[in-house]
């Protein structure tokens, strides 16, 4: 699924630019790197929650929840989603 996809790369993108932005905040604090990071931070923030949305079904909303926590929360979302079954696929048949 695309959406799942997307949500793996901007819960990863999310992850590494907030342990930058800590890392730098910890060692020499220079402002080119938290004026560089952290708007890349806030971006994977919203492609996160963005995707979270596409990517969870009315069974699982709980993943959705989980994206919106700073920092973590695609990570906590995708690990919401890998414990969720897939729904099986129909045929569009009805049967009675």
């Amino acid at each position: 699924m695309r959406a799942v996809r997307t949500l793996r790369i901007a819960a990863g993108a999310e992850a590494a630019t907030l342990a930058v932005l800590l890392a730098n905040l910890l060692t020499v604090h220079a402002r080119p790197v938290t004026s560089l990071t952290g708007p890349l931070h806030g971006t994977a923030y919203l492609v996160v929650i963005a995707a979270a949305w596409q990517a969870t079904t009315a069974a699982d909303t709980g993943a959705r929840w989980y994206a919106l926590v700073p920092g973590v929360g695609g990570l906590l979302a995708l690990r919401r989603l890998r414990k969720t079954p897939a729904p099986l696929p129909t045929s569009g048949i009805q049967e009675r």
